[in-house]
């Protein structure tokens, strides 16, 4: 009679681990494609969020006209560039979003992807140098917005036009 009960509950430990196992693989072949998924969404959030940034360049056409976009960013980082008139947005992910190597003009914005190995960093740029002279904080540098819980709320006001007959767009943050 011992043996017996012995032998359910070894019978019992078998079966769970036997579960704890397929429970592990299925998670392992699947928490990649979700992870994949996720990135993909952030992927197209943040073009969305470029088309949003230059659809609001636009609308602050006469000087001193201003407008605050919230700027959600769950992944990845935003960079707008002075120097070069140019906003990034950058993010490390799964996703595949092209070819490695390729770029892929969707609208104004031009998309690539390298290949980091596990990972791919895909690049999304859109270039005024042709039509605005953005700066931050009226000054030519560098801000790089990261990830963040919070929405950022940039201020993007239009300056005037400068000599060379590009409209100035300054950009900064509440």
């Amino acid at each position: 009679m011992i043996k017996k009960k012995a032998q359910i509950w070894v019978e019992t430990v078998i079966y769970i681990l036997i579960a704890f196992v397929m429970i592990g693989l299925v998670l392992s072949f699947v928490k990649p494609k979700i992870e994949e998924l996720r990135d993909k969404a952030v992927v197209e959030q943040s073009i969305e969020i470029m088309n949003n940034l230059e659809k609001v360049f636009s609308d602050v056409v006469v000087p001193g006209n201003k407008r605050i976009v919230e700027i959600g960013i769950r992944k990845g980082q935003m960079k707008i560039v002075p120097e070069n008139d140019s906003i990034y947005f950058e993010i490390e992910s799964r996703y595949t979003y092209s070819e490695p190597g390729e770029v892929i003009l969707v609208g104004n914005l031009n998309i690539t992807t390298q290949d980091r190995g596990k990972f791919n960093l895909i690049t999304i740029n859109r270039d005024y140098i042709s039509q605005y002279n953005l700066t931050y904080q009226n000054s030519e540098i560098q801000k790089t917005l990261t990830a963040a819980s919070v929405p950022y709320k940039l201020v993007v006001s239009n300056e005037g036009n400068e000599n060379s007959n590009k409209t100035r767009i300054n950009t900064d943050l509440i």
